[in-house]
């Protein structure tokens, strides 16, 4: 074997072991955005938390990952990728184990705040490593591998956390990061590459105050304006002036800042800029669904918690596969046209759900979830890949950072507008169809219901029909819902600018393929 044979494989060799390791830290992080929702009751009883209370556990890491994200740029360029890689593995880690061991409220609100904080840069690094580890023609693929991490952990996330739950304990959804996070840290530290550090890179402070300001109202508002009743209450009024206001500033002072917090020139790029919009609507679809379909599961259809997640499991299998036969057309067909058939999926799947009822099979709810996973993976890997096509190299950090941080916004949005039109559906649906239950429905004297009428008892029972009826047609509204989103997304591809197959762009910077 020839010296140079022998440098390949072994820079081959060196991409396989970063590969692992960047997915255990991404598998890791993307896990936790969903795997805790499960345990929350438990965590409840063992707390002695009110329902507002264990909220928290939630907000407290969404809202300190989504902070935090945005510093990935400026913090890896003052002391190194590598060596910030490293300490977020290793804080997320030992923030997961506290979280496991937590004896109070405070303590866990406090420890996944501290989740959140180390949790922020894990994912964005891990795209730029792998952006920055394989050549251009072999970036299709790497964006599928490091995909399945990003998009399968939500997805079986639930299931997991379900299973450690009902057989273990609470607690082992924070403690099953911890070979995760050794594995990680070790591939880390011996294959990984330091960067260059810049010095002359300037911290800024009033943007990152704004930007902070903004995300964390927004997320506030998000995760309470169901509770409290959206704009009738003061305390989301307040949050939504102060959202609006740090975003308008935000805007204006890195346009006028010398060393602002975001450059500018990023959004120079049309295909980045694209990007950002649809992976926001990505973000929309991906966790909407998987907030309104375990309630329909259990609520409706009477399943218990462990079989929700082995239904939804196979939606994850879907993605999987999505995601390496994308890979394998990578250079190949026009990510465009993938893109565009990951819509139309998801779509299709969407409109198989609003034809919903109880009465449907397993079947049914694994076949659209095979579906929808498999629409969901040619739109992410496709979509990851063209976004950062024509985006120079030095701007990888904080182009990664925002693309992972518009996504998770996108699904805070999704999931607070599909529970809030859940909501406000199945009031309007219930008085709706509580006008029908009158002495002149013939339906009712028909089905001999009507005596029902003449006893609280039978009345009691018309009304939960009523709600039953009104709560399965609202989860239906809700997925027509979701498959307009994913339509509305369709135009977008044509504003995506597709690689050149010579691998060059008209703005001198290499393509993908």
């Amino acid at each position: 074997m020839t010296s140079a044979a022998t440098g390949q494989a072994g820079q081959v060799s060196r991409r396989t072991f970063i590969t692992l390791s960047v997915m255990l830290a991404t598998i890791m992080q993307a896990l936790d955005t969903t795997i805790a929702n499960v345990a929350l009751p438990h965590m409840q009883g063992a707390m002695g938390a009110t329902q507002d209370q264990i909220s928290w556990v939630l907000t407290s890491y969404i809202v300190a990952a989504a902070i935090f994200m945005p510093l990935t740029g400026f913090i890896s360029a003052r002391i190194g990728r590598k060596r910030l890689f490293m300490w977020s593995v290793a804080g997320f880690t030992v923030a997961s184990m506290l979280c496991g061991a937590a004896q109070s409220l405070d303590q866990i609100v406090l420890f996944r705040l501290l989740q959140g904080i180390f949790g922020a840069s894990l994912v964005p690094l891990s795209q730029a490593v792998l952006l920055d580890t394989y050549p251009p023609e072999k970036h299709g693929s790497a964006m599928a591998m490091w995909g399945v991490g990003v998009m399968v952990g939500p997805i079986l996330g639930p299931s997991l956390g379900g299973w450690l739950t009902e057989y273990y304990n609470w607690r082992w959804v924070f403690y099953i990061n911890l070979p995760f996070g050794l594995l990680a840290w070790f591939g880390l530290a011996a294959f990984i590459e330091e960067t260059k550090i810049d010095a002359s890179r300037r911290f800024d402070l009033l943007g990152f105050a704004l930007l902070s300001l903004g995300i964390g109202a927004l997320q506030m508002a998000l995760d309470r304006g169901e509770s409290q009743n959206w704009f009738a209450s003061r305390e989301i009024v307040i949050e939504t002036a102060l959202m609006v206001m740090a975003f308008y500033l935000f805007v204006v002072h890195i346009f006028t800042h010398k060393h602002p917090y975001i450059e500018p020139a990023l959004f120079r790029d049309r295909n980045f800029s694209v990007g950002l919009v649809f992976i926001f609507i990505v973000g929309i679809i991906l966790l909407a669904t998987m907030t309104l379909l375990p309630p329909f599961m259990q609520g409706l259809m009477g399943y218990p918690v462990i079989d929700v997640g082995y239904l939804l499991a196979p939606r994850g299998v879907g993605t999987m596969f999505a995601m390496m036969l994308v890979g394998r057309l990578s250079g190949r067909v026009d990510v465009r046209i993938l893109i565009l058939l990951g819509l139309l999926l998801t779509s299709l799947s969407m409109w198989e759900m609003t034809l919903f009822n109880t009465d449907i099979g397993s079947w049914d709810i694994v076949r659209t979830g095979i579906i929808q996973g498999l629409g969901l993976g040619f739109i992410f890997v496709p979509l990851s890949t063209i976004t950062f096509a024509t985006l120079a190299p030095r701007y990888r950090n904080e182009g990664t950072a925002l693309f992972s941080l518009v996504r998770n916004i996108g699904s805070s949005i999704g999931i607070s507008v599909v529970i809030t039109y859940l909501a406000q559906r199945t009031q309007m649906n219930h008085e709706v169809f509580a006008s029908y239950i009158n002495p002149f429905n013939m339906a009712l004297h028909q089905s001999g219901e009507i005596a029902k009428l003449d006893t609280v008892k039978g009345l009691v029972e018309l009304n939960g029909e009523v709600t039953r009826q009104a709560s399965l047609l609202a989860y239906l509204q809700d997925f027509r819902l979701m498959m307009w989103v994913s339509l509305c997304a369709i135009p977008l591809v044509l504003l995506l600018k597709s690689p050149r197959r010579d691998g060059s762009t008209g703005e001198g910077v290499p393509l993908l393929d």
